[in-house]
């Protein structure tokens, strides 16, 4: 029995002795290990300027995405976060004005292309609208005496309202004394009261009667101490300024009316499409709702650009039987703007509009994505006619334009589309930082700036979070709250936070919840 104990004890002496031998060996080749390096595969010792034997491509420099501006000659971890640094390789067009993006990147960011074709354009020009009322049918209700309110019977705007209801009870009494005055003379012998009578009449309607009004005093032979005031249109109430117990006098505004029975479709047409519109040119308005189209015409093309969406308000005159187009209904307009013809054709989605003028992303192979300035025509079923600046055969790109723009903006690109140099600015004036886009949801609107959640940002190797960024210099757009999806530029100040520069809203966001 002793035997098996003394060498089970010896067995495990020598395991332990083991185990501390390679603890020590352990501790000792990480002490002497260099830092890890910026990415899985990059051999030790590798400093810029040196080709990355994965992608085959000259490093330029390493970074921290979240501080881009700082830059390091060789791999190891970041001093701001708590990150390896990231590679930044050189162009393969050796400084030329595209973008290019690798690949796999461009199949993972969802960038689709397109070829430039002719086709033919169809006539018909869709535009949005929203119903509005007939300025031309609105009716003031005035005071025409001093007075006393009894009883307001319509009390809410939009109310609506019969011609010949009764919109206030009043007692007035210059009203009483013309009756008073006419009942007097209507006792008298009928030889003497000829001409007194019409007299008496005349000072009932310039004391505000209406003829109904005196035909009554003068049927019933009583005088009539108060008396309504009935709306002339059928329609609704914009505007109510009398309750009761109220004191009035001459001029005094008592009601606003609408008549309805006459709308008018207000339809916002793009700047460039405007010049096939006209005065009488056939539309037909569907409004929201309503399942069979309106056929009207064209009342006049307003003379007044919007600044904010660059286009033109076109009027639209249409009946309003039953009264079924409410104001602020929307609807779609569409004009025959003339006859089909063969233009160059891209989608609409390809564009971006910066206001001042419209771009888009032309692939020109090796040199990478050039942005490219176009004029634009008329838009019909999703496409748009490009009056200059691209040719058939082209390529522009559909999808992920914002993504390649911010791109061109974190590597300098000359062609940057939505900043020009000035031509005043000092030659040693500092590079400006970075931009970069995203798409996200508000989660809070400060006095600072914005709490945004957002998607993954690959120009900024950001993934999905929540971040607060600060407000824009000029201040944010008004409108912004809670919850509203917003496309977003910001770059990064000298202490790392994220400055916006650009807010606007997004009008879809893909893949859903950002």
């Amino acid at each position: 029995m002793k035997k098996p104990l003394m060498i089970t004890a010896a067995c495990l002496v020598l395991l332990g002795a083991v185990g501390y031998g390679g603890y020590r060996f352990g501790v000792t080749r990480g002490a002497q290990s260099p830092q890890a390096p910026a990415s899985a595969g990059a051999p030790s010792g590798q400093k810029a300027g040196d080709m990355d034997p994965q992608t085959g491509k000259k490093i330029l420099y390493w970074h921290d995405p979240m501080v881009p501006g700082q830059r390091f000659d060789k791999p190891g971890k970041s001093p701001f976060m708590d990150m390896q640094l990231v590679p930044v390789y050189a162009d393969g067009d050796g400084g030329g004005s595209g973008v290019t993006v690798d690949s796999r990147v461009a199949q993972n960011l969802g960038i689709r292309t397109t070829e430039v074709k002719a086709s033919q354009m169809g006539p018909v020009l869709e535009a949005p609208g929203n119903v509005a009322i007939d300025e031309r049918s609105v009716q003031v209700i005035q005071a025409r005496t001093s007075a006393f309110v009894q009883h307001v019977a319509v009390r809410a705007t939009l109310d609506p309202v019969r011609r010949g209801q009764t919109l206030v009870t009043l007692y007035s009494p210059d009203w009483v004394a013309a009756q008073e005055e006419y009942l007097a003379v209507s006792r008298l012998p009928a030889g003497a009261q000829s001409d007194l009578s019409g007299a008496a009449k005349a000072r009932m309607l310039q004391a505000g009667m209406t003829p109904g009004q005196v035909s009554a005093v003068e049927s019933s032979g009583k005088l009539q101490p108060s008396l309504g005031i009935p709306s002339p249109v059928d329609g609704v109430v914009t505007e109510v300024a009398v309750r009761d117990g109220m004191t009035v006098s001459p001029g005094m505004t008592l009601f606003r009316l609408a008549d309805l029975s006459q709308v008018w479709v207000i339809a916002e047409v793009p700047e460039g499409q405007a010049r096939t519109l006209a005065a009488g040119l056939p539309a037909k308005v569907l409004p929201t709702g309503v399942s069979d189209p309106i056929v009207g015409k064209v009342d006049t093309v307003l003379p007044d650009v919007n600044p904010a969406t660059r286009t033109i308000k076109v009027r639209i005159v249409l009946p309003n039987k039953g009264q079924h187009l409410l104001p602020g209904m929307f609807a779609t307009v569409r004009f025959d703007s003339g006859p089909e013809k063969e233009v160059l054709q891209i989608p609409v989605e390809s564009v971006i509009r910066t206001g001042q003028h419209s771009v888009v992303f032309v692939d020109a192979g090796k040199a990478g994505f050039v942005a490219t300035d176009v004029k634009t025509g008329r838009e019909a079923e999703g496409m748009v006619e490009v009056v200059d600046g691209l040719k058939a055969g082209q390529k522009v790109v559909t999808s992920g334009q914002f993504l390649i723009d911010s791109e061109a903006s974190l590597r300098g690109t000359a062609e940057r589309m939505s900043v020009a140099p000035a031509a005043s600015a000092p030659a040693a004036s500092a590079a400006p930082a970075p931009e970069h886009e995203g798409v996200g949801r508000i989660e809070a609107v400060t006095g600072a700036g914005l709490t945004i959640s957002h998607g993954p940002i690959p120009s900024a190797q950001w993934g999905a979070m929540t971040m607060d960024f600060a407000a824009p210099p000029a201040g944010l757009p008004k409108g912004l709250k809670a919850g509203d999806r917003v496309r977003f530029r910001f770059h990064l100040n000298n202490d790392g936070m994220p400055v916006l520069s650009a807010v606007e809203p997004a009008a879809s966001v893909q893949g859903g919840k950002p």
